[in-house]
């Protein structure tokens, strides 16, 4: 498939940074055998997604130096390399690990300056436009963090800077002492507690949201059948989350059928719905989308233009409030 228009664009927040409404999500790509992983994963397929992504109009990538143990961002710097286009570049810090691969955090300054150069160099640019701490861990070690990356903001390294996993008052403290660009939480029809206090606030302060795991790690794309969960691999998360486990599983997939009566409507399928399902809110600015191949990247794609009507909109929250978890 092609596109056949120029994607609408979104200003994120206080930046001057003009984003697609979905971008590339680049943790699955981080391959296998780490606390977090998705599996074992083929880095040729990984750039061939990346590359058809930004072909079909998609204009922001966003990694972290965890994913994968600084593999995605190797291979998010390969795909770049192999390309003409010039995307906008995210990636995310404060998780970090030692030579025996065990995770810790820190947002101590010294550790944060490791971090940045570590990035720029696995991504092979000179900027990164958008640069997150990745979780507010450790909290005593908010303002040092967030003074350490206006700092690099101020030397030119990072164009913009954000927060994700950040609750409210964490984010009030962060503006004391420089601006919040962004926020990167997770958000979908499935994960909605958001909505409450975070979502309503950041739209006051003007904070730009990229929302991720909106189609829930893969569940909601109708690619999901409890057979392909009970097979998944030992190193796949997944297997121990809530949503991917009974009682919740088999409503999660009537949820999908539902999805896929929407979608096929428009000619996409369930998981442009759940992507567009998160792009009505009117505190998101734009979805991270993950794919792990061409093919995947293609059928999601279609998210770029999709909107879901206010009737298919209540539809949904209708099956959600008759089907409470």
């Amino acid at each position: 498939m092609t596109t056949t228009s120029t994607p609408a664009l979104r200003t994120l927040g206080n930046s001057d940074l003009k984003l697609t409404t979905i971008g590339f999500g680049a943790w699955a790509i981080g391959g296998g055998n780490w606390d977090f992983a998705w599996g074992a994963q083929d880095d040729d397929e990984s750039i061939a997604a990346i590359h058809r992504s930004l072909d079909l109009g998609v204009n922001w990538i966003d990694t972290a130096a965890i994913y994968g143990l600084g593999h995605s961002e190797e291979v998010v710097g390969r795909a770049l390399k192999s390309t003409s286009h010039k995307p906008y570049v995210f990636t995310k810090c404060s998780m970090c690990w030692g030579a025996d691969r065990t995770i810790y955090r820190s947002l101590k300054a010294a550790s944060l300056a490791e971090e940045i150069e570590a990035s720029l160099r696995r991504l092979g640019v000179e900027t990164i436009d958008l640069y997150q701490i990745h979780w507010p861990n450790p909290d005593e070690e908010i303002e040092e963090g967030w003074e350490t990356l206006a700092k690099f903001q101020q030397q030119g390294k990072l164009r913009w800077i954000g927060v994700s996993n950040f609750n409210v008052e964490q984010m009030k403290r962060a503006q004391k002492i420089a601006p919040i660009t962004s926020l990167q939480p997770p958000y979908s029809m499935l994960r909605r507690a958001i909505e409450e206090e975070i979502l309503p606030f950041a739209l006051a302060s003007n904070i730009g949201v990229i929302n991720y795991s909106p189609m829930v790690s893969g569940l909601l794309t109708g690619k999901m059948t409890a057979e392909r969960v009970a097979a998944m691999p030992a190193d796949d998360w997944r297997r121990k989350a809530v949503e991917f486990n009974e009682p919740r599983l088999s409503r999660n997939l009537k949820l999908v059928e539902l999805l896929r009566e929407i979608g096929a409507g428009h000619g996409v399928q369930p998981g442009v719905v759940a992507v567009g399902w998160t792009l009505k809110h009117p505190a998101i600015t734009a979805a991270i989308v993950g794919g792990r191949s061409a093919a995947q990247v293609e059928g999601l794609v279609p998210a770029l233009e999709f909107r879901l009507s206010d009737e298919e909109f209540g539809r949904i929250n209708a099956f959600l409030a008759e089907n409470a978890a």
